[in-house]
């Protein structure tokens, strides 16, 4: 129980971060679809969706590689592993920025963005800078240093925040009036959504600088024989990870295609993208899981008998007894949450739900993905990640065009449910862990009573409704801590006893 606890430890700093950024991050969708027309906000979210994707081939697995050789008895020196990976990383982000650059003019076409390249260019190099310094935050990991994690974190949010506000808020709205001369010698009111990428690229930038402390004060040195090793054990977690981003980023690739005859498809697109923003809470909180989950198995995995195996088991059930708790609130509460975007979106509030649960498919997939990553049979995790990625295009290519973006809302729900289930049941023969599944879709059970009572159930009052939904969601969280036995301060137990 001491490693659960310090696994929610560390989940609780990681998270404080990414919850903390992605929440701030949140707050911005009302400034965008204030601001830009569904079009413009569509162009946006095709270009994050072609970011993640890049940031996945650009680690090319090497995160998860850094942790598994750094903990492995063949290489005792974790400094090596580590240099290793830094100078592969600066390699292969400097060649794709220039890649880019020789292609700059077909990437902008092909991303809806012709007349402005520098659209392309700017995400480009941020994307490049973020895929470097996956292996310096890697290392924070590894050094279980989540404080220093969560402050680079934060501050590349905040000024990545604070430069959109300036950008996109300050600058038009009172600068332009009072000293439009001055304004204008760095303000471009025609560079439009444009600023959201140059933000972004000067807070990566001003990261990369603050990792200083962690890319000195070491010998950078380049194995050959390890960095070969290493790329065979994360080649296939490359085509993983790349699956998995496909999986979750090409239905807003394959969208302006499909979605052809249904009016404008940039608005159909910029719809999904906001709305999808709302389900961002479930992401979020699978992000600081992850965060802290890779670090806890590895170091985990050199313990003997039966005791690293029930805290895999209590870390599942716990992640998604949570994951069940964050699906209760934000649905319970949607009509306060959706005033996050604006009005002109709330035709794609249907999707939330789905996405949602499409979401905590993925991170049950994530944590059963650790039989594979400990056996160093990570073949498998592609697999799987293609397998979804199968299903995923073929039914965003029949759903798409009859139902529009709720096609590729079920798309992602059908093809996560499925890379969960049959993980599972493969991992069972190949690796058991012993996962608590009755108790475990005892509470998915639970959960699911609650949400029809608390959402088709409801009274003619809006602020009954409400006190009844909270009551709902204690009554789930003190089943919890019933069936779990967990400890509580002296007089909260006793007046749960009650």
């Amino acid at each position: 129980m001491a490693g659960i606890k310090s696994l929610a430890k560390d989940t609780a700093i990681y998270g404080m971060s990414s919850i903390v950024g992605r929440f701030l991050n949140w707050c911005l969708v009302p400034l965008y679809t204030l601001t830009f027309a569904a079009s413009e906000y569509g162009i946006v979210t095709l270009i994050y969706a072609v970011v993640a994707l890049a940031l996945c081939v650009l680690t090319y697995g090497m995160e998860t590689g850094f942790f598994r050789f750094a903990n492995h008895e063949r290489w005792s020196d974790p400094m090596e592993v580590y240099s290793t990976c830094l100078i592969s990383l600066a390699t292969t982000s400097l060649l794709f920025i220039g890649a880019v650059w020789i292609c700059l003019g077909d990437a902008a076409a092909a991303m809806q963005c012709a007349d402005h390249p520098e659209y392309v260019m700017m995400m480009a190099v941020c994307v490049a800078l973020d895929a470097f310094m996956a292996i310096p935050f890697g290392y924070l990991r590894y050094r279980k240093r989540p404080m220093r994690f969560a402050l680079l974190r934060l501050v590349n949010i905040g000024l990545n925040i604070g430069l959109n506000l300036f950008f996109i808020l300050l600058c038009p709205q009172v600068l332009m009036v009072y000293c439009p001369e001055f304004t204008l010698t760095f303000y471009d009111p025609e560079f439009g959504i444009g600023y959201i990428f140059l933000s972004n690229l000067i807070a990566s930038a001003v990261n990369l600088l603050m990792m200083y402390p962690e890319l000195h004060g070491f010998r950078w040195r380049f194995n050959g024989k390890l960095w070969r090793e290493m790329l065979r054990y994360s080649a296939p977690l490359l085509v993983l990870g790349v699956a998995g981003i496909m999986n979750q980023t090409i239905d807003k690739l394959l969208y302006p295609t499909l979605a052809a005859g249904r009016g404008d498809v940039l608005d159909g697109l910029g719809i999904y993208g906001a709305n999808y923003k709302i389900a961002i809470v479930m992401v979020v909180f699978i992000q600081a899981f992850r965060f802290a989950y890779e670090p806890f198995i590895f170091a985990r995995s050199k313990d003997a008998g039966d005791e690293k195996y029930q805290a895999y088991r209590d870390a599942m059930k716990y992640f998604v007894i949570f994951a069940l708790i964050l699906f209760l609130g934000v649905m319970y509460y949607m009509d306060f949450l959706k005033y996050f975007i604006s009005p002109r979106y709330f035709s794609g509030l249907k999707v939330v739900p789905v996405v949602m649960m499409a979401e905590l498919f993925f991170g049950i997939f994530f944590n059963l993905s650790l039989w594979y990553k400990l056996t160093d049979r990570t073949i498998w995790g592609m697999w799987f990640s293609i397998m979804g990625l199968c299903i995923t295009v073929i039914l965003n290519v029949i759903l798409v065009p009859r139902i529009g973006y709720m096609g590729c809302a079920w798309a992602a729900f059908c093809s996560y449910g499925t890379m969960m289930a049959v993980s599972y049941y493969v991992g069972k023969r190949k690796h058991p862990i012993g996962y608590e599944t009755g108790r475990i879709l005892s509470y998915v059970g639970i959960a699911a009573v609650l949400y029809v009572v608390g959402i088709y159930c409801p009274t003619p009052w809006n602020i009954a409704n409400y006190i009844i939904r909270a009551a709902l969601l204690a009554l789930f969280v003190l089943i919890v801590i019933r069936r779990e036995s967990i400890p509580l301060p002296g007089k909260l137990q006793r007046l749960i006893k009650r």
